[in-house]
């Protein structure tokens, strides 16, 4: 795995403009870099990413069975009450998924180590399945790039083909999809998104989350009042649990992508309850509920998470029994994880992290993130990657 420099294509922001990659550059710095990119060996690639992947992700079901099976772990993941039922049916009806991404830390040599499980409502997913894509045709087919170049990268393919079988399990026709006002990133990847469903036959049409309605049917419905009964939300299922209409989610009976036993699989309980039940397993660092973890923290380096954070807010470092915190933000009211510290590795004055990328069960490539911050936040660099 080597960190290798690039001269950028010199049009490659007019590029961008033209294919809708409005995102890469944010707030004024940028976030798609490709004055550099990673190499890895096919070795690398299928050995210490995809086997690991596919084997992590299967071990993470498995956590669900078990979570869903259970009233006190229902409450360990802080799944509100009155929301069981509907995580329990989604889980035993075997709602289809879309997609996920396991963070890994990995510097080239294995085991790789699990961070967390993006596995609800992960983004990036553009510049992964196409952007990257792009670019390495561009530099291979312009004599940049050794010929033989490729890079782990089935997404788009494999989405495709994900929404086709999605379709014919629903027996859909149109899809809505949804996102968050006032986020080019989101946007984008929803839009992504309508454009593989669109490959697939399918009509995708998009509404705002603010914008989704409640008919007194009981129905959800778009700003033209028509019924959503099937839709793809970029909207973290543990907001949806516990925002006014929740209460309606029962009744709308919508048919939601991801769908709700998500909200175990996504949730960083998964962490220790992977540790409890795979202890010791290659590519798991030791982790457990922060009131379980006396014993552990007392000694040595840990990172402190809470259930629900996402882009590594309210973060803290634990070393030798004392706290420090590392990033602020909202999350925590619902509790705390602790999991062994794994420094990411660096690359120059980069610390890198490594996106690993599911479609249903079958991992489908990989993303490259760096940042000068050992945490990686939602403004950290996205990277290119090449097998050589």
């Amino acid at each position: 795995m080597f960190r290798m420099p690039c001269q950028p294509r010199p049009n490659w922001q007019q590029l961008a403009s033209e294919f809708g990659f409005h995102f890469h550059t944010m707030y004024g710095q940028p976030y798609w870099d490709e004055s550099a990119y990673y190499q890895f060996s096919l070795a690398q690639i299928e050995n210490d990413i995809e086997a690991p992947t596919a084997e992590l992700h299967q071990m993470c079901l498995a956590v669900v069975e078990k979570v869903v099976n259970s009233e006190s772990l229902l409450r360990r993941f802080a799944i509100p009450e009155q929301h069981w039922d509907l995580v329990q049916s989604s889980w035993f009806n075997a709602d289809p998924s879309l997609y996920s991404r396991l963070d890994l830390v990995y510097s080239g040599a294995g085991p790789a180590k699990l961070l967390e499980n993006n596995a609800d409502t992960p983004t990036s997913l553009y510049e992964s399945g196409f952007w990257q894509w792009l670019w390495l045709e561009q530099n291979v087919d312009n004599g940049k790039l050794a010929r033989h170049s490729d890079q782990f990268n089935s997404l788009q393919e494999k989405l495709v083909h994900r929404f086709r079988e999605i379709a014919k399990h629903y027996n859909i026709q149109q899809l809505h999809m949804a996102c968050c006002k006032d986020t080019d990133e989101d946007r984008g990847t929803v839009q992504y998104l309508q454009d593989c469903a669109a490959e697939a036959g399918l009509l995708a049409d998009f509404v705002f989350i603010e914008d989704v309605g409640i008919a007194d049917t009981g129905v959800f419905t778009d700003l033209n009042d028509s019924p959503i009964t099937d839709c793809f939300k970029l909207y973290p299922w543990e907001f949806m649990l516990r925002e006014e209409f929740g209460d309606a989610l029962a009744g709308a009976e919508v048919n939601w992508l991801e769908p709700a036993w998500k909200s175990v699989l996504s949730n960083k309980a998964l962490l220790p309850m992977l540790w409890k039940m795979f202890e010791g397993h290659p590519n798991l660092l030791p982790s457990y509920f922060s009131d379980e973890a006396d014993k552990a923290v007392a000694s040595g380096k840990w990172i402190k998470k809470p259930l629900y954070s996402r882009e590594g807010a309210n973060v803290s470092i634990l070393q030798d029994g004392k706290e420090d915190e590392l990033s602020s933000g909202p999350y925590g009211e619902e509790g705390f994880i602790v999991q062994a510290f794994e420094p990411l590795p660096t690359f120059g004055d980069n610390y890198t992290l490594i996106g690993s990328w599911l479609v249903d069960d079958m991992p489908a490539g990989i993303s490259v993130r760096e940042d000068t911050s050992a945490i990686t936040q939602d403004l950290s660099r996205y990277v290119p990657h090449i097998i050589l």
